[in-house]
């Protein structure tokens, strides 16, 4: 239960932190702050204490191969932000991470085990 009290914790001092941050001059630095690996860092924790040398790899690299929604993501807000309203565009770029996030776990699990 300890444990579950800290991730929390940690969750909110990263939503604290991007709040001050996009109050501040240099409010861009917000947009860094969820590329931090936070959760990254709890999920391989995790994984690395609990399950094979083998599996941490596996899922490290499965990280890497995540990059690419977030790119989808990051593009399609960069330019739907010049041609919608803002929690329109939000909606959309969420939608279109959904896609290439769907077809990299299809993936995935079809090639995995010859990943490893």
């Amino acid at each position: 239960m300890m444990t579950l009290s800290i991730k929390a914790l940690l969750g909110a001092s990263v939503v604290i932190i991007i709040s001050l941050l996009a109050h501040m001059k240099n409010y861009y630095l917000a947009g860094l702050v969820p590329l931090f690996p936070t959760f990254a860092l709890i999920a391989h924790y995790i994984i690395g204490s609990e399950r094979t040398h083998d599996e941490l790899k596996n899922t490290i690299l499965f990280s890497l191969c995540g990059m690419i929604p977030l790119l989808v993501y990051l593009v399609a807000i960069y330019m739907l932000v010049d041609l919608m309203p803002l929690k329109w565009a939000l909606v959309c770029a969420s939608a279109l991470w959904c896609l290439p996030a769907a077809l990299l776990l299809v993936l995935w699990m079809k090639f995995e085990t010859s990943i490893v």
